[in-house]
C-alpha cells in the first residue's frame, strides 16, 4: 500500500505514466488518461496544459529548486559548494509520491523511444539551470558548466539509490544520498587528473623504453601534443 494519499494532480500523473507504459505516449489520450484517473477532462486541464506538461512540469520544478539552492549559498562558497547546496534543496522537497512514482516513470520511459528522448532533455535542463544560476555567482563558463553536469549525475545516481525498491530510505535520505554521491563523483574526477593530458596525448602511458622529462618519446608525439612540426635533429 503507497504511503501517500494521492490528490487529483498526482493520480492524473500516476494515470498517464502507466498509460505511457502500456500502450505508447503518442496513443495515450487526455480524455484515457483522466478516466484512468477517476477524473474528467476539465480537472485534467486545470492541473496540466496537455500530456506533455505532465512530463515537463517536474523539470520546471526540479530546476527552480536547483537554481534557489543555488542562489542561496554563501557568496564566498566555491562553486562545486554551491551545487551541493541546489541539491539539497531539490533534493529536499522530494517526497515519497516521487519515490513510489519512479518506476512507473522508468517503466513508460523505457517503452517509448520519445520519452527517452524527452528524459535527456530533463538532463539537459536540469544542467542548464544549473549553469545559468553559478554563472549569476560570477563563475567561469567552463567551470560552471562542469560543476552543473556533476551536480545532474549526483542528483541521478543519488535517487537512482533512493528509489531502489530495496531500501527504506526516509524522503529525507534523498539529500544525503545525493550529496554522497556528488563526494564519490568528486574523488573520480580528481582521480583522473593523475593522468597527465600530456601523457594521455602522446600515448606514452605504461611503455618502454622511459619517457622523456616532457613527457613522450623522442621524436614521437610532439607535432600531435604541440601542434607544430617536429624539428630536424
Amino acid at each position: 500500500m503507497p504511503r501517500w494519499k494521492p490528490d487529483a494532480r498526482q493520480r492524473l500523473v500516476v494515470a498517464a505514466l502507466s498509460l505511457f507504459a502500456e500502450q505508447g505516449y503518442d496513443d495515450t489520450t487526455v480524455a484515457q488518461i483522466a478516466e484512468r484517473a477517476g477524473l474528467t477532462r476539465s480537472t485534467f486541464h486545470r492541473h496540466f496544459t496537455d500530456k506533455r506538461e505532465i512530463l515537463s512540469a517536474g523539470q520546471k520544478t526540479l530546476s527552480r529548486l536547483l537554481v534557489e539552492g543555488i542562489a542561496g549559498a554563501p557568496a564566498d562558497a566555491p562553486p562545486i559548494a554551491a551545487v551541493a547546496a541546489g541539491l539539497e534543496r531539490a533534493s529536499g522537497e522530494m517526497t515519497s509520491f516521487n519515490r513510489e512514482l519512479s518506476p512507473l516513470l522508468h517503466a513508460a520511459i523505457e517503452a517509448n523511444e520519445e520519452l527517452q528522448e524527452r528524459n535527456a532533455l530533463k538532463s539537459t535542463g536540469m544542467a542548464a539551470a544549473m549553469v545559468g544560476a553559478l554563472k549569476q555567482r560570477d563563475v567561469p563558463e567552463a567551470t560552471a558548466q562542469v560543476a552543473a553536469e556533476l551536480g545532474v549525475l549526483a542528483f541521478k545516481l543519488g535517487f537512482t539509490r533512493w528509489a531502489d525498491p530495496a531500501r527504506d530510505d526516509a524522503p529525507g535520505e534523498l539529500a544525503t544520498l545525493t550529496l554522497a554521491a556528488l563526494e564519490e563523483l568528486l574523488a573520480a574526477a580528481q582521480r583522473l587528473d593523475q593522468v597527465s593530458l600530456r601523457e594521455t596525448r602522446c600515448g606514452a602511458l605504461q611503455t618502454e623504453p622511459p619517457l622523456l622529462p616532457g613527457g613522450c618519446h623522442e621524436g614521437q608525439g610532439e607535432e600531435e601534443f604541440t601542434g607544430q612540426p617536429r624539428r630536424n635533429r
